[in-house]
């Protein structure tokens, strides 16, 4: 599927979804942050926010060609 074969309604569709696993992305990431201070080993913790924060930022250049 090219960008001119998406309809409207596909791209408001996809448009959402993206920011929909953005904002999950970003809020584990928050909570994986909390969980670091919290613990007596944070490092595992900090990793997994680091990953999750750059899953957030990639997300917004997936394409519906991507899948």
């Amino acid at each position: 599927m090219t960008e001119t074969d998406a309809s409207p309604e596909f791209r408001r569709g996809w448009d959402a979804a993206l920011l929909a696993a953005r904002a999950w992305h970003e809020n584990q990431a928050k909570k994986a942050l909390v969980q670091a201070r919290r613990s007596r080993f944070p490092k595992n913790f900090e990793r997994e926010a680091e990953v999750h924060t750059r899953a957030a930022e990639l997300i917004v250049t997936l394409s519906p060609d991507d899948v």
